[in-house]
């Protein structure tokens, strides 16, 4: 396991070193012999912004077939691991983040509702899509590609390329278009379970093929600066703090902050909690002896909302003037 694990991050390590030094141009005349059908005349973003993160296309490969087993027959996640939990119509799913770690993203449907279960490891960013839009049901695949240290994805119908921290279209013919980001829970495993005896969790298809419950990221949220990111850093808060915001984008909420208030309560109702009891999955070399960071839940007359536990230089990247809480 060590050996293994040594391997897979000197592997990595050469792939971060590949995209800093700028592993390819940031030219599409470059990128159309492997996306011949993105449309590169229209795009939201310059070129110049968009980067290398060292695999190719689909290289991270995303799940397109999800297996699942029962909760109760699954004992090989740590009680404190961090799970996406969803619940679509009473029907209740885990995705664990020791499988997206590796993947990045999932095409599933839930209660008939198609969805894409998205995870950047680079920004703390797990987000959960409707995948319908415009008369189309799209499925996403990852570009290989960065920006501002952030995943870019692609849908395969039109092969668009989209900015996973907005759920943004910014290259080809879905520029400018925007996903609709379903109510999801970053949680606990535990949190999850008791909150959802009956559900279902998310399971590896081929158990060997990747290094599951491992982290490929030793010690990456506890860097002073993040990989893949040379802009404004964020003030009163660590670059790799995470900070907790909603849907309107306004205003984050430091974790650090966050554990001290323990609850707070906003003018329109909303009500944001911290418990302790979740690993951070990018801390340790195994997912499940992480620091704690954490179980964070948000909602409005009783039912889940949107939000978003991100690090703090991404959403100060994507949103520099939203006010950042701190103490």
């Amino acid at each position: 396991m060590v050996t293994l694990h040594k391997t897979i991050m000197t592997a990595v390590s050469a792939l971060l070193v590949l995209a800093w030094t700028g592993g390819a141009s940031a030219n599409p005349e470059y990128w159309r012999h492997e996306w011949r059908k993105t449309d590169f005349s229209k795009h939201s973003i310059p070129y110049s912004e968009i980067r290398p993160g060292g695999p190719p296309k689909d290289g991270i490969p995303p799940i397109d077939k999800p297996k699942f087993a029962p909760v109760s027959k699954v004992t090989d996640i740590g009680k404190t691991e961090p799970v996406v939990g969803l619940v679509i119509n009473g029907e209740a799913v885990a995705y664990p983040l020791r499988i997206l770690m590796w993947h990045e993203i999932v095409n599933d449907t839930v209660a008939g509702v198609p969805v894409s279960i998205t995870f950047c490891p680079l920004c703390n960013a797990a987000i959960v899509f409707d995948r319908r839009l415009d008369g189309k049901v799209l499925d996403f695949g990852t570009t290989g590609k960065l920006r501002r240290s952030d995943l870019v994805m692609y849908d395969r119908q039109t092969e668009s390329w989209w900015q996973q921290f907005l759920g943004e279209g910014i290259v080809g013919e879905m520029t400018g278009k925007r996903l609709n980001i379903l109510p999801s829970r970053l949680e606990s495993w535990e949190n999850f379970k008791a909150r959802a005896p009956q559900g279902k969790v998310l399971v590896p298809s081929q158990d060997g093929m990747r290094d599951y419950g491992s982290n490929p990221y030793v010690g990456y949220d506890s860097l002073r600066r993040p990989f893949l990111y040379d802009g404004e850093m964020p003030k009163g808060v660590a670059p790799l703090g995470r900070v907790v915001s909603l849907n309107d984008k306004s205003q984050a909420w430091s974790m650090d902050y966050l554990r001290k208030k323990r609850e707070i309560r906003l003018p329109d109702g909303t009500v944001i909690n911290w418990t302790k009891g979740q690993n951070s999955a990018l801390d340790s070399e195994f997912i499940h002896d992480g620091k704690d960071v954490g179980n964070v839940t948000v909602q409005k007359d009783g039912k889940d909302i949107a939000y978003f536990v991100d690090f703090a230089f991404a959403f100060h990247a994507f949103y520099p003037k939203a006010v950042l809480h701190t103490k």
